[in-house]
C-alpha cells in the first residue's frame, strides 16, 4: 500500500488478522522484516511493515527525515490503516525512531518494542561497548570464526558482505547462514548516512525529554556483540515504563533465533502492559 505524505509517498505491507496493529519500521525495504518477524504474531496482531521515507519502496529524500517528520509520516500510515492506536517495533538503531514516535504521539502509540537497540545514537560509544564485551565474553571458537570470516573478505568488500562476515558477533550460532534473511533488501547509502550521521547522532534515551511514558519492551540477545545488552545496565531502572527481556540463545535478532519465544514474550507483555495502563 502507498500513502501520500508531505514530499513523499510511503510504502507499507500488511499481514495478520489480529485486532491490534503493530508498525514494523524498516530502512532496508520491508521484505527482510516480513521474512524475519515471526508468523506466530499474526494470530493476535496485524503487522504493518513500513519503509521509512527515502528507503525501500518509499519515495522522498532521506535527508529530510527528522524525528518530527517521522512522527507525521507514521501518523499518516496509522490513519490510512483506520485505527486509533498502534504498537511500533524498531530493530537495532530503528528502536530509537520507534521511541521518538511514541514520545511525540503518546495518544497514538500503545506500545514500543525496541529489539537490539542501543540507549544512545553515539556509534562510537556502541562500538566501544561491543569490542571489549566480545573480547571478554566470546569463546575462542567464536573469535576464530570471526577472524577467518574477516580474512576471507575481498578487498573493498560491500557493507552487506561485512555484515555477513560479522555473523559470530550477531548470532548465537556463529556459523549461522544469515544471507537468506536479507534477500530482497533495498539499501540506500544516503539513508544509512543520514540515519547514523545526522538523525540519531546525539540521541540518548536518558536525556530525551519529555521521558517516554508509553510501555517499552527492550528485547536483547545474550550473544549480541554489536549492541551488547550490558549497555542498558543501570538505565532500564530509570525509565518509568520499561521492561527488559534477555533472550539467552540469540544475538542481534532474537525474533529470528528464538522466534516462538519472542512471539510469546511480546504477546504476553503487550497483554499485561495494556491491562496495567487501563
Amino acid at each position: 500500500m502507498n500513502v501520500p505524505v508531505k514530499g513523499a509517498e510511503l510504502f507499507y505491507a500488511a499481514r495478520g488478522r489480529g485486532s491490534s496493529t503493530c508498525l514494523v519500521l524498516s530502512s532496508i525495504g520491508t521484505r527482510p522484516y516480513e521474512r524475519q518477524i515471526p508468523d506466530a504474531l499474526d494470530t493476535t496482531l496485524r503487522m504493518a511493515f513500513v519503509d521509512l521515507r527515502g528507503s525501500g519502496r518509499s519515495t522522498g529524500e532521506p535527508a529530510d527525515l527528522t524525528f518530527d517528520l517521522l512522527a507525521e509520516d507514521l501518523e499518516a500510515v496509522r490513519e490510512h490503516l483506520g485505527i486509533a492506536r498502534v504498537a511500533v517495533l524498531g530493530h537495532s538503531i530503528l528502536g530509537a525512531l520507534a521511541i521518538e514516535y511514541a514520545r511525540r504521539r503518546a495518544d497514538s502509540v500503545s506500545h514500543v518494542i525496541a529489539v537490539g537497540a542501543p540507549p544512545t545514537g553515539d556509534m562510537a560509544r556502541v562500538l566501544a561497548a561491543g569490542k571489549p564485551f566480545f573480547e571478554e565474553d566470546a569463546s575462542e571458537e567464536r573469535k576464530r570464526i570471526l577472524r577467518d570470516n574477516m580474512a576471507a573478505l575481498p578487498s573493498g568488500a560491500a557493507p552487506a558482505q561485512m555484515v555477513l562476515a560479522q555473523t559470530p558477533m550477531r548470532f548465537f550460532d556463529p556459523r549461522f547462514d544469515a544471507a537468506p534473511l536479507f534477500a530482497g533488501a533495498e539499501t540506500n547509502p544516503a539513508m544509512l548516512a543520514h540515519l547514523l550521521g545526522t538523525l540519531v547522532r546525539g540521541w540518548d534515551i536518558t536525556t530525551a525529554t519529555p521521558p517516554l511514558r508509553t510501555p517499552l519492551l527492550l528485547a536483547h540477545g545474550r550473544y549480541d556483540y554489536t549492541v551488547p545488552y550490558t549497555m542498558w545496565q543501570g538505565i532500564t531502572e530509570r525509565l518509568p515504563a520499561a521492561t527488559f527481556r534477555l533472550f539467552e540463545r540469540s544475538g542481534h535478532q532474537p525474533f529470528v533465533e528464538e522466534a516462538e519465544v519472542f512471539a510469546e514474550v511480546m504477546e504476553r507483555w503487550m497483554g499485561s502492559s495494556e491491562t496495567r495502563s487501563t
